[in-house]
């Protein structure tokens, strides 16, 4: 099945991107094989938990569905404000809004209303025939025109969203507990550094509970999704025997490509001087690579 630059098999659950194959988990693939056999119509949150665990598995159908539903859309590089692939229906389910075709045969969007069956010629006037195949025509290319402008302002209004920075707590891996006020004070720095620096151009991100769980626990992709963060920032703290370090991360979103990593020497018994200078560094090192949304990079729209 084909959507916008996806292509997906829903028997094996492979999704490519331009040709691409995307990493997608198994019942992530599930929830989007589902979505899309039956694309414009509503499938519910209980159907879908039906149909990738059944009613004998026991598990947080809610906590699970929420994730599969990120990551997929994490794998499109959807947004639920700006959907362009999967929307939300509040208190129901979700809705594939884009047009699919079956890959190999002429394009018809799966889940569109049946076409009325065909009067019978004999009820018409055969110089009634042209006029009624101009019309089929048009409508054809109205439909097919009404579709691709459908799909350029939904990315269009995706694009125009401010980029997002979300700022991870940094992670203390020195060992000392002493460096945990350390880590909490530098995660607020760079917070409120790189607000300064953004100058209204991207918002930051450093208060939510999904940036506060322990590394181990952290999923970046998750990040991206329910916080709709263009770019994240996650730093170490660490130590060996001759001096203590912070090393600082700028991740892009949804690809998870590090843009930049910066080093820097410091103390648990630092002065807040020296904290707030090593938060300007980091602020300063990674705000002019955070790039806005390109609106040129979307599909040639013609006139």
């Amino acid at each position: 099945m084909r959507f916008g630059i996806f292509e997906f098999e829903p028997g094996t659950g492979k999704l490519c991107r331009g040709g691409v194959p995307v990493r997608l988990q198994a019942q992530p693939a599930q929830v989007l094989a589902l979505l899309i056999r039956h694309a414009g119509q509503v499938v519910t949150r209980a159907e879908l938990k039906e149909a990738v665990w059944g009613s004998e598995t026991f598990v947080d159908f809610d906590k699970g569905l929420n994730f599969c539903i990120a990551q997929v859309r994490a794998a499109l590089g959807d947004s639920a404000d700006a959907p362009v692939y999967i929307q939300t229906i509040p208190k129901q389910g979700y809705q594939f809004i884009a047009p699919v075709t079956a890959s190999g045969e002429e394009p018809a969007v799966i889940g569109a209303v049946a076409p009325a069956p065909p009067v019978p010629v004999s009820r018409f006037r055969k110089w009634q025939l042209p006029g009624l195949t101009m019309l089929a025509i048009i409508s054809g290319v109205l439909l097919f025109w009404g579709a691709h402008e459908w799909r350029v302002h939904r990315q269009l209004a995706a694009s125009l969203q401010p980029i997002r920075v979300a700022v991870a707590r940094f992670d203390n891996e020195t060992g000392d507990a002493a460096y945990d006020r350390l880590a909490d004070a530098l995660s607020d720095s760079v917070t409120a550094k790189l607000v300064i620096a953004g100058a209204g151009h991207y918002g930051v991100i450093g208060n939510a509970a999904i940036l506060r769980v322990p590394r181990s626990q952290r999923d970046i992709a998750a990040i991206g999704s329910s916080l709709h963060a263009g770019y994240v920032i996650l730093a170490q703290m660490r130590k060996d025997a001759t001096h203590s370090y912070v090393l600082a991360h700028l991740i892009r979103l949804p690809d998870q490509t590090h843009i930049a990593v910066t080093e820097l020497t410091c103390k648990a018994g630092d002065s807040l001087q020296d904290q707030s200078d090593i938060a300007q560094h980091i602020a300063d090192k990674f705000s002019p690579l955070i790039a806005p949304s390109n609106p040129a990079a979307l599909p040639h729209q013609a006139m």
